[in-house]
């Protein structure tokens, strides 16, 4: 997952004001007690940052996987 992706997915899943909120104050125990922000600063891959916060927020399995992209039958 590319950062890209992990923006379009989170702002995707969450709308884009809260996904700011989540991603910038929301503390990720799997991720060591940091933010999504201070994560992805800090090198962790967007794929594990996403997940963190799909544990974390308790998303759906069947909402995690393959996102990040728009989906081709859409248009």
């Amino acid at each position: 997952m590319k950062l890209s992706e992990f923006r379009f997915a989170i702002e995707h899943e969450f709308g884009s004001g809260y996904a700011r909120v989540l991603v910038r104050d929301l503390v990720l125990p799997a991720l060591g007690g940091r933010t999504a922000e201070d994560a992805l600063a800090a090198g962790i891959a967007p794929k594990d940052v996403w997940i963190a916060l799909c544990d974390e927020q308790g998303v759906p399995l069947e909402r995690r996987a393959g996102v990040g992209r728009p989906d081709p039958r859409r248009d």
